[in-house]
């Protein structure tokens, strides 16, 4: 930093500073505001120069000892800035944290009752994002200066404070993962030789034994107690306070049988000694008598250990209230679905069965303890309630408490009136008028829209015709083109076929047993099958048989199989009808591979022996109807066994072998036939 800019600071602090005091003066912040708008520099020096001088002139009234009010009436002046925009949102945080760092005890008392009353202020936007980590901090701080045991009330202020500014859902300060206050460990004496229970007689006392500090004298002392209080009760007593600091002892199984003998024995003392309203008030020590006037009754943040006090904590009210709501907590975490809880901090049915019983005993106890031991009952039952939906929560994931609105319904809109006579038009060439000449002339056009979708103008898919005229044109061999220069290679044009063809041609439904290895093969047999249908017939259109034989090419032109011409349904058909009663001599022709032909008497012979044989298994009789059909079924069955070996060559072959001449292609045989 230069000396220029060092000096503009200096003097700017200054000057803000005198006007600081003039505004406390004045109660108001106009003068600050004014003396911040006459200064040069950016805004974030300006405000610097505004924070460090506010906070001298708190360290000035700290050092003079001024009045609590006159120090609070800095940090309103800085709340006030802040407002006006002059001021940065941390200061009034800064301000306090130095005043209760450098004030005693007494007085932060009264500091903090302003922090109380401002914690609307805190929670607005404007200082809420900037001053709750100082708030935090300040709050953590007073709590580690204060007494758990003597300033209870001022930490439960804090406590109760920090519950106001901070949301619910803020899980800075939730205990997530049920974690325990190990560090809180009850000292009691151990030692049975050092005891002074033992010491003590049936019927007097020691009179030698020393009064501590802060104990009651012997005269002070009522022993009406019935119960024989000896060092065993002492020691299972306080031994009780360590399940209660970490209930996970209580899944051993150890441990536990400890536990539940120490329990029982305790609350089996407290039904034996009942108290009633008479008997607790007169426990009350100190200043009893104004305290019974008043109705006010002694509390204790936390009880001493002392063997002494044994027999008047027996007797006092708070303290077996005290003990017994120890209890009850306890049995809730046991039972209780708690997310952090380990696999293997389960309970038995019997250690089940034993809380259930005890839970009800020490509820019978609260309600027999004075005062209004039915009435306080009923609040702990009603709290540990609550405590089950809080431990639901935590487990849950701890989701927020804020509900989203629902989604706004939409307005129901009313049915639409009919349109009124003005707007048809009238005589005999009526028109719905829309407002303008030209609107009108638009919507005129077609006053049926139904009918205005159904135009031929919008008809935007082409004609199988007009589309495929191309592709037909290049698959007749006389084109003479390319196979690699067809537009059936080109993958766009493959996209808008199979688009065109689903929604015009019935052959992109129709199943098939042919294997396309690629989109352009497919298209060129539905080119051919389409150039076939279109009217009028071309010369230059391939034939069925020519087609079946492209068909053929189709599954697998590398092959010798694939090359030749496969058998369809009418060449069976036409076979069937020419070889007639001589179609067992063709089907063993055909099983032996197609082998040589021979005489007539061979053929005769075959008819005989191969004709009972087919016979019998095909159950036909000898009519021509019966051959046709035999032949037929024999002609199927070879072809389904031989597959792509079934071709027309084959099928010629056997026919030439039995003496037939094969029929031509596609062609029906005459009437005549060559039949025998």
């Amino acid at each position: 930093m230069s000396t220029a800019m060092l000096f503009d600071f200096t003097e700017s602090r200054k000057a803000l500073t005198t006007s600081a005091w003039e505004s406390l003066k004045n109660k108001s912040t106009d003068v600050i505001v004014a003396a911040f708008g006459q200064l040069n520099g950016s805004e974030l020096e300006k405000r610097s120069a505004l924070d460090q001088a506010v906070r001298d002139v708190l360290k000035e009234l700290i050092v003079r000892q001024s009045d609590c009010k006159d120090v609070l009436a800095v940090i309103s002046l800085s709340i006030d800035s802040v407002t006006a925009g002059v001021c940065s949102a941390s200061t009034p945080f800064l301000l306090l944290g130095d005043l209760l760092d450098g004030l005693p005890l007494d007085q932060c008392d009264h500091i903090f009752t302003f922090v109380e009353q401002n914690v609307g202020t805190w929670k607005a936007s404007t200082f809420y994002s900037a001053g709750k980590n100082y708030l935090l901090r300040m709050c953590n701080d007073l709590l580690r200066r204060l007494s758990k045991s003597q300033n209870t009330v001022f930490c439960g202020r804090i406590q109760l404070f920090l519950a106001r500014l901070f949301p619910l859902s803020e899980k800075s300060g939730l205990n997530l993962q049920s974690q325990f206050n190990l560090e809180n460990v009850t000292v009691f004496n151990t030692n049975e030789t050092e005891s002074t229970l033992c010491l003590k007689l049936t019927d007097d006392r020691d009179d030698t034994v020393d009064i501590e500090e802060g104990e009651m004298g012997e005269d002070d002392i009522v022993t009406t107690s019935s119960v024989p209080i000896d060092y065993n009760l002492y020691r299972k007593f306080w031994s009780l306070q360590d399940f209660f600091r970490c209930p996970l002892q209580c899944y051993d199984r150890l441990q536990w049988r400890t536990f539940s003998k120490f329990s029982d024995e305790v609350l089996t003392v407290f039904k034996s000694f009942k108290l009633d309203d008479a008997h607790a008030s007169s426990r009350v020590h100190g200043a009893g008598a104004v305290s019974r006037a008043h109705g006010e009754h002694a509390y204790f943040a936390k009880f001493l250990t002392s063997e002494k006090l044994m027999d008047l904590q027996l007797s006092d009210s708070n303290f077996r209230r005290h003990v017994l709501l120890q209890h009850l907590l306890l049995f809730q975490y046991l039972k209780g679905q708690v997310k952090f809880k380990s696999s293997t901090s389960v309970l038995t049915d019997e250690q089940s069965l034993w809380i259930e019983d005890t839970i009800k005993h020490v509820f019978q106890l609260l309600k027999e303890t004075p005062p209004e031991g039915d009435k306080f009952s009923k609040a702990i039952e009603h709290i540990l309630a609550r405590e089950e939906n809080w431990i639901t929560w935590k487990n849950e994931g701890c989701p927020s408490f804020v509900k989203e609105r629902p989604a706004e319904t939409r307005p129901h809109r009313p049915r639409k009136r009919a349109a009124p006579e003005d707007f048809l038009g009238k005589g005999s060439h009526k028109k719905i008028l829309m407002g303008s000449e030209e609107l009108t002339r638009l919507w005129n056009l077609c006053p049926d829209n139904m009918e205005a979708c159904k135009a031929e103008s919008r008809e935007f898919l082409p004609s199988l015709e007009e589309f495929f005229d191309e592709a037909i044109e290049q698959a007749d061999p006389e084109s003479m083109v390319d196979r690699e220069y067809k537009v059936v290679n080109d993958s766009n044009y493959g996209w808008r076929a199979l688009r065109l063809l689903s929604r015009r041609s019935p052959h992109f439904f129709q199943p098939t047993n042919q294997q396309f290895r690629s989109l352009p093969e497919y298209l060129e047999n539905i080119v051919t099958r389409l150039a076939r249908e279109m009217p009028p017939p071309s010369e230059e259109i391939k034939t069925e048989d020519e087609q079946d034989n492209d068909d053929g090419l189709l599954k697998d032109g590398d092959s010798p199989e694939g090359a030749a011409r496969a058998v369809t349904s009418r060449h069976l058909e036409a076979c069937a009808l020419l070889v007639g009663a001589r179609w067992r001599a063709l089907v063993q022709h055909l099983e032996s591979g197609g082998g040589g032909g021979g005489d007539d008497d061979d053929e005769e012979e075959d008819d005989g022996e191969g004709g009972a044989k087919a016979g019998s298994a095909a159950g036909r009789g000898e009519d021509e109807d019966d051959d046709e059909e035999g032949a037929l079924e024999a002609l199927l069955a070879w072809q389904e066994r031989e597959g792509p070996r079934a071709t027309v060559e084959a099928l010629h072959t056997a026919i030439s072998a039995i003496g037939l001449s094969p029929p031509s292609d596609g062609s029906e045989p005459d009437a005549e036939g060559d039949r025998d």
